[in-house]
This record gives structure tokens, sequence and C-alpha cells, in this order.
């Protein structure tokens, strides 16, 4: 069965056109509720699911639509209010619930917002029940008899217990005492949470990006714009700034003299870390944006490394698929399966930090030797309906590139999973070659 509205990060758009508007969702939420009843109809259990989302003015609405939708359907429905995806996660698996869901769009601005569903172990929905609910969405809206409809309550200590969970990630022998951190919330689920988080693990903490207003999410703040962060660190003369995304499941972080690490150097740091205190097993994943050079440095280092298709989906596939703990992609999702059953913001700082506190280093005395290969991404917007595929004169310009570039960089091109672009990254160790390749691929594209 073709998917219609699920992408690699559940059902993602413009708040207002389908299919995220009011209407749809409550058929989503509806929908989900039928394919969770049936599945746990032989058990005489009712399904019990949390719903938590980021700080859109527009997650008010979609809430009382997927709460409605659900009670619909017979689920019962907890409410955690703003709290960040990976929150929902550990709060789905620890509460023993059969579903959790998150409505966010992660890093994208705040006219855009989206659902994303999480199993009761804390993982990413299989494909097969996504498709069940697709195929549910199908079926006309319906409604249980009163007696059979599911209830909603709302959990108050979810904030504490979120917290106590990211501070049991951090070694119990270790503190953060000394330390002085920047931690920008980006506005968005992580403003009440991140920064206690550090602070009561011994860290001085300064925080920004904490004053959501619904309209302000990832708006010049956050891991995708990590420029002010890097300005608050100089003038407060702070170890490393901590820049999480709207939804808090990415993290880039700025070291004292203001260099920005990406997660594919955070990445290394973490198992670097491992390596050298013997901890270490397994391979590491990342994606097919992950940089030539970290690849070259794991396999340096006799570590195994596998590239999955990029999305976090994908890599926690890989990871499961083989047996191994560590993987991420350059954007920030960074996933420590011997921690978390998904990427974690605040988790994988934590274990950055540890890294630095074990090795009694910074961080950039411990990623010294890596040195990432100059890389150029360019989006370039598309209308609907494009098809990257069958743009041959596209196809020829990539192929005069990798000729140029010969084993010295890549070239790839890929269609967003979130958004209507095309995404261009050209690779290498010469940088003007680089930018060169990428403006004329970028160029190529919308013509």
């Amino acid at each position: 069965m073709t998917r219609q509205y699920f992408g690699t990060d559940g059902i993602r758009g413009r708040v207002g056109v389908s299919p995220i508007t009011p209407d749809f969702v409550l058929h989503l939420g509806f929908a989900a509720g039928k394919v969770l009843t049936e599945s746990y109809r032989s058990n005489s259990v009712r399904p019990r699911v949390v719903i938590g989302k980021d700080t859109r003015v527009s997650g008010y609405m979609l809430e009382s639509a997927l709460e409605a939708g659900l009670s619909a359907a017979g689920v019962d429905v907890l409410l955690v209010g703003p709290m960040p995806t990976p929150a929902v996660a550990y709060l789905t698996k620890a509460l023993r619930l059969q579903a959790g869901i998150m409505i966010s769009a992660s890093h994208n601005p705040y006219p855009d917002n989206g659902i994303k569903f999480f199993s009761e172990e804390g993982t990413k929905l299989p494909d097969a029940v996504e498709l069940a609910i697709e195929k549910e969405l199908s079926q006309p809206f319906t409604c249980l008899e009163s007696q059979f409809l599911g209830r909603v309550k709302r959990i108050d200590d979810a904030p504490g217990r979120y917290i106590e969970f990211c501070k049991s990630t951090f070694p119990s022998q270790l503190d953060l005492k000394g330390m002085k951190l920047v931690v920008d919330c980006a506005h968005g689920a992580t403003y009440h949470v991140a920064p206690l988080v550090f602070h009561e693990l011994g860290a001085e903490v300064v925080t920004m990006g904490n004053q959501p207003n619904g309209l302000n999410i990832n708006d010049g703040v956050g891991a995708t714009d990590p420029q002010a962060l890097q300005q608050r660190v100089l003038k407060e003369s702070a170890d490393l700034g901590i820049a999480l995304d709207g939804d808090g499941d990415r993290l880039i972080m700025i070291d004292r003299d203001g260099r920005t690490y990406d997660g594919d150097e955070l990445l290394f740091a973490i198992v670097k870390d491992q390596i050298a205190r013997q901890t270490f097993t397994g391979g590491v994943v990342g994606t097919l944006m992950t940089n030539l050079a970290v690849e070259k440095a794991f396999t340096d280092l006799g570590i195994p490394f596998f590239r999955a298709k990029v999305g976090d989906r994908y890599v926690l596939e890989a990871l499961i698929e083989r047996g191994w703990l560590y993987g991420g992609e350059n954007s920030g999702h960074i996933l420590c399966l011997n921690q978390h059953t998904t990427g974690d913001g605040i988790v994988s700082a934590l274990q950055v930090l540890a890294a630095l506190r074990f090795q009694q280093t910074t961080l950039a005395k411990w990623l010294d030797h890596l040195t990432l290969y100059p890389q150029t991404l360019i989006n370039v917007a598309t209308p609907q309906g494009f098809k990257l595929t069958d743009s041959a004169p596209v196809w020829q310009v990539v192929k005069e590139a990798e000729e140029d570039l010969q084993q010295q960089g890549r070239v790839l091109l890929r269609p967003s999973g979130t958004e209507p672009v095309v995404r261009v990254m050209v690779e290498g160790e010469d940088l003007k070659k680089v930018n060169h390749w990428a403006r004329r691929i970028a160029e190529q594209v919308v013509s």
C-alpha cells in the first residue's frame, strides 16, 4: 500500500492546509484509536495514549482534535502539554502505554506543524502500523456509544519525571560543577526542562530561547540557527553552548572560542570516549549526509561504519538490525540506544559532557584530529509533482561533478521527506570545487 500521509517523520505540513487541519487530525486520532483498540481487544485492555506538543500556537487546536478522535474510538488519553519529543517517547515506555503522540514540526517555523507517533516501546511506529492507520483513514469517521468513550486526564508531574530520566543517563560518579553552559531552547518544547537538567547536575546555566509565545519557535535561535548562541557563549565566556531544536531531538554545540560542532562531530566525540574507556562494541551508523572525514576517522579506529538513508528512523532501523548502539545525523540527531530509544538532544549533550569529564579535556582538544571536509548544502524549492528521477539534465551535471571530484568528494541529491525541496549536497577536499558544483547542480534543478 502506498503511503498517502505518513512521511519519514510522521505527518507534517502547513497548518490549515490538508492534512494539517482540525477535521483531518480528528479523523487521524479516531483512525489511530481504532487500530489500537483492534490490537488490544483480545486482552480486554482499554488502550492508553500520551499526547505531548511543542510550543506552536496551533498545538492547542491539534491537541483538542486528536484528543476527541482518540476518545471517540475508546482510547484513554493522557495530556502532558509542552514537552520534548523524546520525553513523549520516554513516558510512553515508562508508563506502559500503548502509544505516544507528539504534535510538532520539529525544526520547521511556526506556521507548520505535524503529528509523530511512538510505539509502546518508545520507538517510531512500524511501517505496518502506519499503513493500518492510513487504511483506517479511508473509512468514515464514527463514534462509539457514550459508555465506551475514552477518558482524558493530565499528567502534572511529567516534566519532573523526564528531568530525572535525563539526569540518570549521566554517570553517577561525575558532575558538571565548575562548568558554565549557555543552553538555547529554541523557544521550543525544552524551555522548562533543559536548563534544570544541567543546573541540577552542577553546571552554571545561562538560558536563552526560553520565552515561547507560540510564534517564535526556531526563529533565529536553536540548533538550526546557532549564531545567536555563538555570540552569547563568547559574551558570557562560557565553556560550551548547547543548542536544541524546537522539539528537543537535535543537538548542536558551540565551544568557548565560538566554534560550532555538528551531529557528526558530536557523535564521534561520544564514540571516541567509549573506545578510549574500552566500553564500545559494534559499529556506528551514519547517513548519506555524514561527512566523509567522519567515516574515514571511524575506519582508522577500526570501527565498522554503515550509511543509512537520511532520517533518524532509518538510522534506528540500521542500528537494531545490526545490534549496534550509536548512530546519528549531521543535523544533530544522535542515537545512543544504551540510554534512550530515540534521538534526544538533552541526553546527547550529557553524553558529550560525560566524555569531556572522563577524558578531562575540552571539545576542541578531543576532536583536534578530526577535520571535516567542506560540505555545501543547498535546498532548492520545487513545484508539486516534481520528480528528480525524470530530470536528465540534472544527472548529466552530477556526472560531470563526480568525474571532477573523483575519489576526493561526493555528490548527493535527495528530495526532502518533510519539505517540498530537493537537497543538493556536494562534499570534497577542495572548497572551490565543492561550491562550484553545488551551485551548478542547484541551478539545473530549478531550470
